[in-house]
Parts: C-alpha cells; sequence; structure tokens
C-alpha cells in the first residue's frame, strides 16, 4: 500500500483509502476560540447550503482542480471527493506490523477518498487504519493550515467538522487551505508516565519536608538569641 499521491488512473485499491460513511448529520459545536472565525464562518455556511448552491460550488471547484481528483455530487446532495492530508508527528506511533510507523511515511501526503458527511474523527481513524496504527484516535488531532495575506496559520479542526466541504469552499489548491495530522498538544504533566509522576510527587515530599527542617532550625536560633538577649537584659546587677 502506497502512502503517498496517485491520480485516479491507477488501482484506487492500492492507493486511496475511503473513509467509512455516516449519513447522520452532525449537531454544530460551539463557537471556536478566538482568532477562529473563519472556521466558524465557514461551519455555519455548510448548515445552510441549499443543494444549487452546493451543485455549483462543485461545478467550479471542478472546473479548477488539474490533478483529476475531481468532486462527485449524487442526487441526495452529498458529494464525495479527495482529501490530501500531511503526516506531521513528532515521534512514530505504535503499529501493529513492524511496531513503529516508518520515518519515511512521516511528512508524506496521504490522499483520502471521503464524503462529505465524513468527519474530522472518522478521517484521523481513516488516516490511522491505511497505516495500521494501533494508538487511540484520541491522541491524535487534524489541523487546518490556511494561507491568506501572506500569512501562515493553523488551528484544530474539531472531530465534528466537515474535511471535504472545507475543501469546497476553500478550492483544491493546497497552497490556500491544506490539512496536516499531529499529535494532540498535550499539557506539561501529561507527557510523563504514571511511575514518574508518582517519583515526582516523593522528590515533592522530600523537598517540602527539608524546607520544613530548615525553617525549623532557623526559628529555633532566633528563639535561642532572643531568649539570650532577654537574659542579658534581666540580668540582675
Amino acid at each position: 500500500m502506497s502512502s503517498g499521491y496517485s491520480s485516479l488512473e491507477e488501482d484506487a485499491e492500492d492507493f486511496f483509502f475511503t473513509a467509512r460513511t455516516s449519513f447522520f448529520r452532525r449537531a454544530p459545536q460551539g463557537k471556536p476560540r478566538s482568532g477562529q472565525q473563519d472556521v466558524e464562518k465557514e461551519k455555519e455556511t455548510h448548515s445552510y447550503l441549499s443543494k444549487e448552491e452546493i451543485k455549483e460550488k462543485v461545478h467550479k471547484y471542478n472546473l479548477a482542480v488539474t490533478d483529476k481528483l475531481k468532486m462527485t455530487l449524487n442526487s441526495n446532495g452529498i458529494y464525495t471527493g479527495f482529501i490530501k492530508v500531511q503526516m506531521e508527528l513528532c515521534k512514530p506511533p505504535q503499529t501493529s506490523n513492524s511496531g513503529k510507523l516508518s520515518p519515511s511515511s512521516n511528512g508524506c501526503m496521504n490522499t483520502l477518498h471521503i464524503s462529505s458527511t465524513n468527519t474530522v474523527g472518522e478521517v484521523i481513524e481513516a488516516l490511522l487504519k491505511k497505516f495500521l496504527v494501533t494508538e487511540s484516535p484520541a491522541k491524535f488531532a487534524l489541523y487546518k493550515r490556511c494561507h491568506r495575506e501572506d500569512q501562515v496559520y493553523a488551528c484544530k479542526l474539531s472531530d465534528r467538522e466537515h474535511p471535504l466541504y472545507l475543501r469546497l469552499v476553500a478550492g483544491p489548491r493546497t497552497d490556500t487551505l491544506s490539512f496536516v495530522l499531529r499529535e494532540h498538544e498535550i499539557g506539561e504533566w501529561e507527557a510523563f508516565s504514571l511511575p514518574e509522576l508518582q517519583n515526582f510527587l516523593r522528590i515533592l515530599d522530600k523537598e517540602e519536608d527539608e524546607q520544613l527542617q530548615n525553617l525549623k532550625r532557623r526559628y529555633t536560633a532566633y528563639r535561642h538569641k532572643l531568649e539570650e538577649a532577654l537574659r542579658e537584659v534581666w540580668k540582675p546587677d
């Protein structure tokens, strides 16, 4: 199975992985963090596009396609097409065949054939299944990388967003919009194992005890000096 790009003229069984399709509409997520207004705008537009508007956008998209990866609109208003996802992983994940994802697969561009109803969560699952990754999909996130006004920014997509819709709105050019698979950004302590965290607690307890002993010694010394000064003051002539 190839992890790179291939045209539709080649055997799709060997080069494309189709995410499972769900025909149930998801409820929209809450408003994203500041700086992601464009994502929210696209999600709102997605909720109100008519079949005619979708048909027009699919037609314009296909006219702009240069790599034969066109979209297909079905009679029920659901459309299918292709997205490309780049792997940007800090460390190779566990797999069921060789134990680790091949380093050559990291950084490569993967082409997935999906439906407009497929969510970000389903796309992540499809990518992990393609590379036989055994780690939980919850450890990974799909990012949207945009190029606007000579600036590049990336934002994490929620699991219920629809990547193919984002692709349709942005057009086929990957220099305008691209998708990246990364590990979740985790907190400082989440990166450590349970034994490591327990060891940190033991170290903290030891340091706390040492600090308490130092404080006791300091105030004991102060007490002795104060008592000595008092004895000098009240010493009878």
